[in-house]
């Protein structure tokens, strides 16, 4: 670990020299790939400078206690090798996880669609709770939220709703959103008072650019029509609204939020893209479908994740077995507490497994 985390510190070193090259200065995509990869490698690099700072302290306390000391020196030389020692486990651990192998998409904007499955009306309506919960926690992490498409109910619910969330790390902290999420309230709709279960299913495709995911012209046959609102309403008589087809994979994604038919066509492009790119994932994870499951599940979107019980005020999460008691502040966005649960998990399972 020691001889992998010096490689790293000389490697920070040596992008500090070129990010001064003026060379360097004057070309914008080196300045920029420079820059991105010395900030990735930061946190490793303080904290290795930290932990050797710390060991040469520990070292040098050590050596102390071999000197004839007083009463009080001995003393306060023992505490200061207990700091130490103690700093330089948590150091430890923190280096471990740092050097663990990073997602690719980790930096990646999200796509994210969510569709109110099992429960009617009411899934829907639980469908539109959950995008007002993602917005909400993206505008708490700086990020920006981009209306893709959305297919709307009469009550104001999302039979689907289609979104991209531009920021860095989006995909670090929003991947652990697939699968399906389970509500437990009484429906504004029900006279009896009763408490319902329904379901919407959350799917987060990291952003395919691209030169990840090329699509063919002739592979793609693209379909106009009119837009729409709730329950089928023309919104407009122009046919802005765009619907793409990838011949080869099926795989089909409209767009009609954007003003104008080029701006829709570019969106489901983007959307095409990341479900290409989804497929062939899930399809090259599928050969190892025998190997241990993470902590954190698959992303399948069949996979019950979470439960929103609203008489309980309670929200638990089922592949860590978390739950919390603040529930009006999870449908605020506040799901830091949850995210961070899950990213530590899987940190574990990782560290578990020996990668």
């Amino acid at each position: 670990m020691l001889d992998r985390l010096q490689s790293l510190a000389d490697r920070y070193d040596k992008l500090s020299e070129l990010l001064c090259d003026p060379d360097v200065a004057n070309d914008s995509k080196k300045l920029r790939d420079y820059s991105k990869e010395q900030s990735d490698l930061q946190p490793a690099y303080e904290a290795y400078t930290e932990y050797k700072t710390v060991v040469e302290e520990l070292d040098a306390a050590k050596a102390m206690q071999g000197e004839k000391l007083d009463d009080e020196m001995r003393e306060m030389v023992k505490m200061e090798i207990e700091e130490l020692s103690a700093r330089k486990q948590e150091l430890d651990e923190k280096i471990r996880i740092l050097l663990l192998p990073k997602d690719p998409n980790d930096d990646k904007n999200v796509i994210i669609e969510i569709r109110g499955a099992a429960g009617g009306d009411e899934a829907a309506l639980f469908a539109a709770d959950l995008y007002r919960m993602y917005t909400r926690y993206a505008d708490t992490q700086g990020w920006r939220v981009e209306l893709m498409d959305a297919n709307m109910n009469d009550l104001g619910g999302f039979k689907e709703v289609i979104f991209m969330i531009n920021g860095r790390g989006a995909y670090s902290k929003m991947k652990f959103e697939s699968g399906a999420h389970r509500v437990q309230r009484i429906p504004t709709t029900e006279s009896g008072g009763r408490i319902h279960t329904s379901t919407s299913t959350v799917s987060v495709m990291p952003e395919a650019e691209e030169v990840d995911i090329e699509i063919l012209d002739k592979d793609i046959r693209v379909d106009t029509f009119c837009s729409s609102g709730a329950g089928g309403q023309s919104v407009n008589t122009t046919k802005s609204a765009v619907r793409v087809t990838h011949m080869p994979t099926g795989i089909v994604a409209t767009c009609q939020d954007g003003k104008s038919q080029n701006s829709n066509k570019e969106k489901a492009l983007q959307v095409l893209r990341a479900r290409i790119s989804d497929m062939m994932r899930q399809e090259e994870e599928a050969k190892y479908a025998g190997e241990r499951k993470s902590k954190v599940g698959t992303g399948d979107r069949s996979e019950r994740i979470r439960t929103y019980n609203f008489p309980q005020s309670r929200v638990t999460d089922h592949r860590i077995g978390l739950t919390v008691h603040k529930l009006d502040q999870v449908m605020n966005g506040d799901i830091e507490e949850i995210v961070s649960a899950l990213t530590i998990a899987e940190q574990a399972d990782l560290m578990e497994q020996g990668v």
